[in-house]
């Protein structure tokens, strides 16, 4: 009777399901083969549609639609891609400036890099327009901004200046830095706000000092808080224009050229010793930082840590 029951039963579903074109095959669901006139509708429809007008437009390369919400998203890549962006680095003839140029050039950006050393004792590089610019000299600045037209991102790593200790500085050495540093980087945004084009970047470069103060530093510490305190300042002012600041730790660039050779390495081994990551930071991370910054629409007002984690133990003085 069981049997008989159960059989009685698939039979039924196997009746009611075929009105509707599936069958049931030891308790799977298939679609029944299509009918001469089912097959017929349906290559009409097709018919029909291929022959109706489309106001689709083909998806740009490098973009996601969400379908959920009609809005299109560009994608990783394509974000990424700097290619026929203009970036302006000041401070782009050494150290953290010069990686960013190559990082910027080889994701396909116009790229000019400017700084106070003479062209004519810089490393070519290809494709990228070399300027010299005293960031001091406000008319200096506004001639580059001039020349350079409009542009879509501006990063100032420049950083004039001397530093020392406070009762070894008179009031002019002080201002020097001062000057190089804020005074400079508030003078390139100053004339490239002005010509940034939409979804457009400043990114200013201070440094861990800021929150850990060393000895014989305190107008680089003043300075650096100074541009800091501009960034937030600026990305409410000049928003949707994007401004935000790098705040490096020790990175092995030119900067410690006054070191001999062995000074340096004995430097380079206490800071990997006493980082939390271990290792000495590079230019190359500061590039990468900068190209962050430049790319994703949504950070604004933002100081971006590359410090290793430096700024949380012991400093290596």
């Amino acid at each position: 009777m069981a049997n008989s029951a159960a059989g009685g039963a698939g039979d039924y579903a196997r009746t009611k399901r075929g009105q509707s074109g599936e069958q049931t095959v030891s308790g799977l669901h298939c679609r029944a083969a299509p009918t001469p006139r089912s097959a017929a509708m349906t290559s009409a429809r097709t018919a029909t549609a291929a022959a109706a007008p489309t106001s689709v437009r083909p998806r740009r390369e490098g973009t996601m639609t969400d379908h959920k919400t009609g809005t299109r998203e560009e994608s990783l890549a394509a974000r990424l891609n700097l290619a026929g962006q203009r970036v302006v680095v000041v401070g782009g003839t050494s150290g953290m400036g010069a990686a960013t140029v190559r990082a910027a050039r080889e994701l396909g950006a116009d790229v000019v890099s400017a700084g106070r050393r003479s062209v004519s004792e810089r490393k070519p590089a290809d494709g990228v327009r070399e300027v010299v610019v005293d960031t001091t000299d406000e008319d200096s600045v506004r001639a580059l901004f001039e020349s350079v037209g409009e542009l879509d991102h501006l990063l100032v790593t420049a950083s004039p200046g001397q530093s020392g200790r406070l009762l070894d500085q008179d009031l002019a050495q002080a201002r020097s830095f001062m000057d190089g540093k804020f005074f400079g980087s508030w003078t390139c945004a100053r004339y490239a706000a002005p010509r940034l084009r939409s979804r457009g970047s400043i990114t200013f470069v201070t440094g861990g000092s800021v929150v850990r103060p060393r000895v014989g530093a305190s107008m680089i510490t003043a300075a650096f808080a100074a541009v800091e305190g501009l960034t937030h300042a600026l990305a409410v002012e000049l928003g949707p224009l994007r401004v935000n600041a790098i705040r490096p730790s020790y990175t092995d660039t030119e900067f410690w050229s006054f070191l001999s050779d062995l000074e340096r390495e004995d430097f380079r081994r206490r800071v990997a010793q006493t980082a939390p990551v271990r290792r000495a930071g590079a230019p190359q991370d500061v590039a990468q930082g900068a190209i962050f910054l430049m790319t994703n629409p949504q950070v604004t007002g933002t100081i971006l840590e590359i410090t290793g984690g430096d700024t949380l133990v012991n400093n290596v003085d």
